[in-house]
């Protein structure tokens, strides 16, 4: 049950990395800046806004495998 809730949980939190990455890329490269909350903490270049989008769709992906496979199982 506690891995359910981890792999859950780590899901989540990969979709809002994964948006604000998607969002801060999108917004350097077709607006004025980029978007989102994230840039309002720290200033990372274009291509670390693109490696957060890619690495929190890995994570939401691996979250959303896990609510799959339990309904399965279940």
């Amino acid at each position: 049950m506690n891995a359910y809730i981890t792999k859950q949980v780590a899901g989540a939190i990969g979709w809002v990395i994964g948006i604000q990455g998607a969002l801060g890329f999108a917004g350097a490269q077709f607006g004025d800046g980029p978007w989102g909350f994230l840039h309002k903490l720290v200033d990372i270049p274009a291509v670390g806004y693109l490696a957060l989008a890619v690495g929190g769709a890995a994570l939401a992906v691996w979250g959303e495998m896990a609510k799959k496979a339990r309904q399965k199982a279940a």
